[in-house]
């Protein structure tokens, strides 16, 4: 049986205090993993592992952070992203909240994408699809 939403959110909570080094209730749902808990690039590399160990499920390079859209001029139009670049980006993450990036979608504010929120229902789909 799959494990309920608050229980993969609370095993993500405990895995991104332990990763980051901030306290538990500092990770909630809308925290974003750069501005509010202060990740960092190599950080990710660290979330990806523990994320892969704690749910025993595989994350491909790119696909829970999907740095190849971002790198690639077709997509991005120097600090804004393209509407194909947004589509792909949308299409890469249907996990994310696209909501209010829509409105500006600059690159300065990709980083606000990815949120705990945004990794907790990254991992329900993972779950849901194994």
């Amino acid at each position: 049986m799959a494990p309920s939403q608050d229980e993969v959110f609370e095993k993500v909570q405990d895995l991104l205090s332990d990763a980051l080094g901030v306290d538990t209730e500092e990770v909630s749902p809308e925290a974003t993993l750069q501005g509010d808990l202060g990740a960092e690039s190599i950080d990710f590399l660290d979330i990806v592992f523990r994320l892969e160990k704690a749910f025993s499920i595989k994350i491909p390079k790119g696909e829970l952070f999907p740095d190849d859209i971002m790198n690639n001029p077709e997509y991005v139009n120097g600090d804004q992203m393209t509407p194909v670049g947004l589509e792909m980006l949308k299409q890469a993450m249907p996990h994310a909240d696209f909501s209010e990036f829509e409105s500006d979608p600059s690159m300065s504010r990709v980083p606000e994408l990815f949120t705990v929120k945004t990794i907790v229902n990254y991992v329900e789909s993972k779950l849901a699809a194994a």
